[in-house]
C-alpha cells in the first residue's frame, strides 16, 4: 500500500469526549469514526488491526481443536424466555419487533448455539464438541465511554464446549483457557486470569482475563505472596480475629432527627457525646432475595456492600414496615433473615439505626442484642485486606477485562429438554457446557492504551497486530529521484515477499510524513536517505526495541523477515 492510496487523514484535534489515550490515538490516526454514541465505524487502518486480532484468535482456537461457525445476531425472544434470560438481562437487551414476531439482538449466544448444535449431538460418541464464532453483539449500555472500551455494538469471539460430564467439561475449559493465554501473549497483552463472578451468564467456575490499565473500570485483588487473584466482585478477604463481646454493657438509644446516613449519624451522635466513628457504625441494608423474601445485610459503615448473587437492594416501595435510613439489626424476628460480613465479629459493639425514624442505638452486641442467621462475605475487598488463602496483604489493580471464560455446567442444558445426549447406558442426559468470550473490538483500544503515547500522538503496534509491519519513507524523496526509486524498489520487494509494507509517497515534508507514520504505528521504519544510499545502506528502525541499524540495500527484505519472526516469537 502507498500512503497516497490509503484512506487516511490524521487529525490534530480530537473530540472532547476522548479522555483515554487509546481513544485519542484511534481518532487521530483515522482508525475509527463515531457514528453515534457507543457505535463506531472501522476505517481501513482500524479494520486491518481488527482483522489481525481476529486472525490470531482464529489460529489459536483452531489449534485448540475448536471449529468456527457463525450464529445469527437476530434471535427470537422465545429461546430467551426458555432460559429466563429475557428478564434477567432485560436492562441491556435490544428488542426488535418485526412483522414475523419479537426478536433480540444477541448480546451473547448460549441459547442460539444450543439450537444450532443440539441436532448434531445425539450420543456420547458425538462429544466433546468445541466451536467458536466471531460475531457482532449488541448491548444497551447506559453509558458508552472511552471509545471502543465500552460500546453498544461490538464484535466478540465467543466459544462454546459440549461434554459428557464435569471432568470432560473441565478438560475442554483448560483447552480454551490455554488458548486464551496464547492469544493475549501474541497480542502483546499481559492478561491476568482472575477468579470472577458469573453474572448473567451463569455457572460456577469462571475467570476474567484482566489487563492492568490506568483507565480500567474494573479492579482485581492480588496477593503477591501466594498469587491469589480475583475480580473485585468475586474477591474475598481472609478471616480476622473475632473480638469477645462484653455481655454486661447495655446499648443506649439516642434521638437523632434528620440523620439518616452514616456520616450524618456519626456527627449527630458525637454531638450528643457518643464515642462513634464511621468504622464503628453498622450499615443495615434491606435486600430482597430471589424468592422475594426480605434479608437484612450488615457491614461496617466504612465498607462497600457487594450484593450477593440472587439478591438485590429493596426499592422504596418494598421498605414498608422499615424505617428507611434508621434500620438496625435488632428485633426483626423470624420473618426477616439477617446476614452479616465476618467483619461484624471483629468489634465488641456497634452503633446502628434503632428501627425507629430519628433514632440510633450505640453499643449493640452481636449474639446479645442482635442475632445473625448467617455470616457470609459481603464487603468489597480493599487494599490491605488479608488474603483468603495465605493471610498476606491484598492489593487492588485497576484493570480492563479483555476475556471471560465460564464453566457453565448444566446451567442451560438442564432447563432445555432438547439439550440432551444419549449416554453409554442409553440414558438421556443433559450435556455439560462451557462458554468463552474475547472482546475483539475492545482489544485494539487496550493495545493502543498500552503501546500509545499519553497524548495520543503516536503508537507502536505489536508486530502481529500492526496494520503495516514496516513503513518506508524517503528523506528528500521529492527532491532526489534516486531516493524515491530505491524506496519504491524496496516496497515492491517487501510486498512480493509477503511483508505488509506501507510506502510514503505523498508530496509532503519529511517531518509531516513522520508524524503521520507514528500514528499509523508500524513497529519498523525503513528510512531511505541520500547520505545512507551513498554508503549502500538504508536505516532500519526497530521501534519496539528502540534500536536503529544500517542494513545493506540488498539485505533489507531478508533482514525485515528475520526481525519480524524474532519479534513475533518473543510474544508466543
Amino acid at each position: 500500500m502507498r500512503t497516497s492510496e490509503l484512506v487516511f487523514r490524521s487529525r490534530r484535534e480530537v473530540p472532547q469526549d476522548a479522555e483515554a489515550a487509546s481513544h485519542k490515538v484511534l481518532i487521530r490516526g483515522n482508525y475509527i469514526r463515531r457514528l453515534t454514541s457507543g457505535v463506531y465505524s472501522f476505517l481501513p487502518l482500524g479494520f486491518r488491526v481488527l482483522r489481525n486480532v481476529e486472525r490470531i484468535v482464529e489460529e489459536e482456537l483452531d489449534r485448540a481443536g475448536a471449529s468456527q461457525l457463525l450464529l445469527p445476531a437476530l434471535q427470537p425472544v422465545d429461546i430467551w424466555r426458555a432460559t429466563g434470560r429475557i428478564d434477567k438481562m432485560a436492562d441491556v437487551l435490544f428488542r426488535v419487533d418485526g412483522k414475523s414476531g419479537a426478536f433480540v439482538l444477541g448480546p451473547t449466544h448460549e441459547e442460539a448455539v444450543i439450537e444450532a448444535m443440539s441436532p448434531d449431538i445425539e450420543s456420547y460418541r458425538d462429544l466433546p464438541k468445541l466451536v467458536y464464532q466471531i460475531q457482532t453483539k449488541f448491548r444497551d449500555e447506559p453509558r458508552a465511554r472511552f471509545g471502543l472500551m465500552r460500546t453498544r455494538e461490538f464484535i466478540m469471539a465467543d466459544g462454546y464446549s459440549f461434554d459428557v460430564d464435569r471432568d470432560a467439561m473441565r478438560d475442554s475449559y483448560r483447552r480454551f483457557y490455554d488458548a486464551y493465554l496464547a492469544i493475549f501473549a501474541r497480542l502483546g497483552l499481559r492478561a491476568e486470569p482472575v477468579e470472577a463472578d458469573a453474572g448473567s451468564i451463569g455457572g460456577d467456575v469462571n475467570h476474567e482475563f484482566m489487563v492492568a490499565s490506568s483507565i480500567g473500570e474494573d479492579h482485581f485483588a492480588h496477593c503477591s505472596d501466594c498469587g491469589y487473584q480475583a475480580n473485585i466482585e468475586a474477591a474475598r478477604a481472609g478471616e480476622r480475629p473475632t473480638v469477645e463481646v462484653d455481655a454486661e454493657s447495655e446499648p443506649v438509644t439516642y434521638a437523632t432527627p434528620n440523620a439518616p446516613g452514616i456520616e450524618i449519624a456519626v456527627k449527630a451522635l458525637r454531638d450528643l457525646g457518643a464515642e462513634v466513628e464511621v468504622g464503628s457504625m453498622l450499615k443495615s441494608m434491606l435486600l430482597i432475595d430471589d424468592l422475594g423474601d426480605r434479608v437484612i445485610a450488615l457491614i461496617p459503615g466504612d465498607r462497600t456492600l457487594n450484593v450477593p448473587g440472587g439478591m438485590r437492594l429493596a426499592t422504596d416501595a418494598e421498605m414498608t414496615g422499615f424505617a428507611k435510613g434508621y434500620i438496625g439489626p435488632q428485633g426483626h424476628g423470624s420473618e426477616v433473615r439477617v446476614i452479616a460480613d465476618p467483619l461484624v465479629r471483629t468489634r465488641p459493639s456497634w452503633a446502628s439505626g434503632a428501627n425507629e425514624a430519628g433514632h440510633h442505638c450505640v453499643g449493640l452486641r452481636v449474639g446479645v442484642d442482635f442475632q445473625v442467621d448467617q455470616f457470609v462475605d459481603l464487603v468489597v475487598v480493599e487494599d490491605g485486606d488479608p488474603c483468603p488463602r495465605c493471610g498476606g496483604v491484598l492489593s487492588l489493580v485497576r484493570s480492563v477485562e479483555v476475556g471471560h471464560t465460564f464453566q457453565l455446567g448444566l446451567t442451560y442444558s438442564g432447563v432445555l429438554s432438547h439439550a440432551r445426549y444419549r449416554s453409554v447406558d442409553g440414558e438421556e442426559l443433559p450435556y455439560w457446557m462451557g462458554c468463552y468470550g474475547i472482546g475483539v473490538t475492545r482489544v485494539p483500544a487496550v493495545i493502543a492504551q498500552q503501546y500509545g503515547s499519553a497524548d495520543g500522538d503516536a503508537v507502536v503496534w505489536p508486530i502481529e497486530v500492526a496494520p503495516y509491519v514496516v513503513s518506508i519513507v524517503g528523506v528528500g524523496a521529492t527532491k532526489t529521484n534516486e531516493v524515491a526509486a530505491v524506496a519504491a524498489q524496496l516496497h515492491q520487494s517487501m510486498v512480493q515477499s509477503g511483508i505488509a509494507a506501507l510506502l510514503e509517497d505523498r508530496s509532503i515534508s519529511t517531518g509531516v510524513a513522520m508524524r503521520d507514520l507514528e500514528l499509523i504505528g508500524s513497529p519498523l521504519f525503513c528510512i531511505v536517505g541520500a547520505r545512507s544510499l551513498a554508503k549502500g545502506v538504508v536505516e532500519l528502525r526497530d521501534r519496539i526495541r528502540e534500536q536503529t541499524v544500517e542494513v545493506p540495500i540488498d539485505a533489507v527484505t531478508a533482514t525485515i523477515q528475520s526481525l519480524t519472526r524474532a519479534l513475533a516469537s518473543e510474544r508466543r
